[in-house]
């Protein structure tokens, strides 16, 4: 029987090509290989059957768009590229273990995320960008801000935290109802991904079991390695070190988040000080920017075009 999702995937493709974004594969090191989508400006057209190349540095200040842990990076961020590519050159990463994105080093951690995207970018001709994280792309983005504050300038954080402690990995799954993150976060079952969709999204989302199943075979792949991930996200300590970051942080979030609420949120900006901001959208859970697409993409847009110095993001 035909995989709904999958049969999907090309007319995604087809649209974020129409948006400007194709895929590129880029050899970080030898064993390891991230896909990016990027502008298709910043490539040649190569003969049949040979690979592009980059051939100029993006033209337009650069945004960056990183997933979460439920899907790669054009499913994730399909409603935000097109409306961000006129004025910026988007780039949206799959993190390794998602979307064709591999490493053989055995090293889990955000760290080894935010060192390969950020080499990976400047592999792309990237010198300076604003980052977009959501949910574990916003940890992977504050790693990165964190050790390589010249390449990001600006960030923008939904549904994420700064470092997954102990305690509130503990108290979060039992507020939820689950044994564990990876209960939560890698589904095995119809019943377990309705139940992670039930508190992801504000609204009751309703799709026929067959899609869910469909959903499950096609996202949920290299399990093994992402259950990896999960553990070394975990940070045993009880308070993790706040860095002093030197970039503007705005922190947009769904008012209905049940996994990271917006209580945190306060918390966390007021633990990172003065440069970062705060802006709430209602009637929107962890998913924010897919439940109310048209509202994100509003707020994102507005705290894009606020940053006056044009340096700052581009």
């Amino acid at each position: 029987m035909v995989n709904l999702v999958a049969l999907q995937k090309p007319l995604l493709h087809g649209l974020m090509k129409m948006a400007g974004v194709v895929p590129y594969t880029v050899e970080i090191e030898p064993g390891t290989v991230m896909n990016f989508w990027v502008p298709k400006e910043t490539l040649n057209k190569p003969k049949k059957g040979e690979k592009p190349e980059i051939i100029s540095k993006p033209k337009k200040p650069v945004v960056v768009l990183i997933h979460g842990f439920a899907a790669e990076g054009i499913v994730t961020w399909q409603f935000q590229v097109g409306a961000l590519a006129k004025k910026y050159s988007v780039y949206v990463p799959d993190l390794l273990f998602f979307g064709g994105s591999t490493t053989d080093k055995p090293d889990r951690s955000p760290a080894l995320q935010a060192e390969c995207v950020s080499t990976g970018l400047r592999k792309l001709g990237v010198d300076a960008c604003t980052l977009v994280g959501f949910s574990y792309g916003g940890m992977v983005a504050f790693k990165m801000a964190e050790m390589y504050p010249e390449l990001v300038r600006v960030m923008v954080v939904s549904g994420s935290i700064l470092a997954m402690t102990c305690s509130v990995s503990d108290d979060t799954m039992k507020r939820l109802g689950f044994q564990s993150s990876s209960e939560l976060l890698l589904p095995r079952t119809v019943k377990g991904l309705k139940a992670l969709l039930s508190v992801a999204a504000h609204k009751k989302l309703y799709f026929p079991d067959r899609l869910h199943r469909d959903f499950l075979e096609v996202m949920f792949t290299n399990r093994k390695e992402r259950e990896e991930l999960l553990e070394a996200l975990v940070n045993d300590t009880m308070d993790p070190n706040i860095p002093k970051f030197p970039q503007r942080i705005h922190l947009l979030w769904g008012e209905n988040d049940q996994i990271f609420k917006e209580e945190l949120a306060h918390n966390m900006k007021e633990q990172l000080g003065a440069n970062a901001t705060f802006e709430g959208i209602k009637k929107a859970g962890h998913l924010v920017h897919l439940e109310r697409p048209c509202v994100y993409n509003r707020c994102l847009k507005r705290f894009l075009a606020s940053l006056n110095d044009v340096g700052a993001h581009s």
